[in-house]
């Protein structure tokens, strides 16, 4: 007779009697889940780029204005900002594989409903459940990954990993591009069902449970967290839109960040309960120096990725699938050095690693500042390999020093706040660029304009224009564009600038790093009661 009973979970699936027993060594097939692992994250971190190349094509077929269709994007950042530090938390409370499955579920279901959104109302609040989602595969990927490897495979691990989150964001625009031009917007996100299904179907099968703690939560410090990165993030996004502090709406989120952050960290040095965060967590000089460089790498990676392909395409004239190309070299450089770093480390002192990364990536930016109009394509290639190549160097011996030092259950909240500060480093950097960006293209041009004379120009002489009717409005304007595209030029010029100094002067901050002990940091049975 058929029966009737629920099927068991897989057996890999259950947690053990004695939870003391480490997870590497209950996990079965652990090549399998490693690929299942990073489908869900390089899935995650495709959309956070992937969906900007679609926006004109939103904008028509949802009846969105310039303006308002920029939601689709501020939305996403925004809860993933505000889910992202209680990852935690909730992996605590009902399971990390439990958490897991549930944010690859609720991603591939909120990737299918901005698929079918039919108004820019309905948009918005899929891509706000979209960025739930997104927010806890990102830190849930990097602590599974540690997890499933014994410290002298972390190395190695954090490279698989560090690949995904690196070339995500710099494939993401090349595969958008080429689903929009040759199918349809759409497939935009309905890409993710297939990756989803797979990826969810084998993480049921093969990833382990661990055991859930009775930890409460702290309501008050989640509150003016989530609260302060909002604003924060919302003045950052629409600050260059509503030119800054000209405008009452960034004065009022300026306000509500700077004091909703003040008593979060106020209440989370004194309070006497449990906090968000443990505070020997963040008391790792490790964890919180990494931190500080990965506000870094959000800058430099995320902001040169923003300023790119607008640059090359609008002042040079590359075509978008093109651009996209040249600029996935960058990809190539970080893949051949992460490879590098992974057989290093432990060869070599990390530290070592981190500083010449710094030093290749500063090295590329300095060869940016020295672009013109008048190359071609190699500048681009070899600046673009060699700040992969520096990337790669930063990223890996970097993220496997942060949890050196670190108890293994606090993985997933300094995994959370290593990839929350990444973010908001990418929003900074963009919004500090774009907005440098803007005012020093108006300040050249006034400067160039003003060596625009009767002898600079031999053909035409500005003064005496008018005399030619529709001829000599035609050459005026032929000039001010050319003026354009230099002013243009000079200030992409100054950006490359500013986020050399920024790299060079992160360099110090690699004397704080600590080396890794051999076996792993320890959990202490204080730690462990969290």
């Amino acid at each position: 007779m058929a029966s009737n009973a629920l099927p068991r979970r897989p057996a890999a699936a259950a947690a053990p009697a004695d939870d003391a027993i480490p997870l590497h060594e209950r996990v079965r097939h652990r090549g399998l889940l490693t690929v299942a692992v990073m489908g869900a994250s390089i899935m995650q971190i495709l959309d956070t780029t992937i969906a900007n190349v679609a926006i004109p094509h939103m904008q028509s077929a949802l009846g969105a204005t310039s303006e308002t269709v920029t939601w689709v994007l501020t939305s996403y950042i925004l809860a993933s900002a505000i889910a992202m530090p209680i990852t935690g938390w909730l992996a605590d409370r009902i399971g990390r594989r439990e958490l897991f499955l549930a944010a690859v579920a609720g991603f591939i279901v909120a990737s299918m409903a901005c698929g079918a959104a039919q108004s820019l109302e309905q948009m918005v609040a899929f891509r706000f459940l979209q960025g739930i989602s997104a927010a806890f595969i990102g830190p849930l990927s990097q602590s599974v990954m540690l997890d499933i490897n014994p410290p002298e495979r972390h190395a190695r691990a954090m490279s698989i990993w560090g690949m995904g989150i690196m070339i995500g964001p710099i494939l993401g625009p090349v595969l958008g591009g080429w689903l929009t031009e040759s199918v349809n917007w759409r497939w935009v996100f309905y890409v993710n069902l297939p990756v989803g299904l797979l990826t969810l179907a084998m993480m049921w099968a093969l990833l382990p449970a661990t055991r859930k703690r009775d930890r409460r939560f702290d309501l008050f410090g989640f509150s003016m967290l989530a609260l302060g990165l909002a604003a924060l993030q919302l003045m950052l996004d629409r600050g260059a839109h509503e030119d800054w502090f000209n405008s009452v709406e960034i004065w009022i989120e300026c306000g509500v960040a700077i004091a909703c952050l003040w008593m979060f960290f106020v209440h989370l040095l004194t309070a006497r309960g449990d906090t968000l965060f443990n505070r020997k967590m963040l008391a790792d000089r490790n964890l919180v120096t990494a931190m500080g460089f990965m506000v870094v790498i959000g800058v430099v990676m995320f902001a040169s990725m923003a300023l790119l392909p607008p640059m090359l395409q609008n002042l040079f004239g590359w075509p978008v699938i093109d651009t996209g190309w040249v600029l996935a070299v960058r990809g190539v450089g970080i893949l051949m050095s992460m490879w590098v770093a992974g057989q290093l480390l432990g060869k070599i002192d990390a530290r070592w690693m981190v500083g010449t990364g710094l030093l290749t990536a500063a090295y590329s930016l300095w060869q940016m500042s020295h672009w013109s109009l008048a190359m071609g394509m190699q500048p681009v290639i070899v600046s673009g390999l060699v700040q992969g190549i520096g990337m790669g160097l930063i990223f890996i011996p970097l993220n496997t020093m942060a949890f050196a030092t670190i108890a293994p259950q606090h993985r997933t909240d300094g995994s959370s706040l290593l990839n929350l500060l990444r973010s908001l480093g990418a929003s900074l950097g963009i919004s500090v660029v774009t907005t440098l960006l803007g005012s020093n293209i108006q300040t050249s041009h006034e400067d160039l304009a003003a060596h625009v004379t009767n002898s600079s120009v031999s053909l035409l002489d500005p003064s005496t224009a008018d005399r030619f009717g529709i001829a000599g409005d035609t050459a005026m304007a032929m000039v001010n564009a050319e003026i354009n595209r230099q002013a243009a030029m000079v200030a992409y010029i100054d950006d490359f600038w500013l986020m050399m100094w920024v790299t060079l002067a992160s360099v110090p901050l690699v004397l704080l790093l600590r080396p890794p002990k051999p076996g792993g940091p320890k959990a202490s049975a204080a730690d462990m009661g969290h």
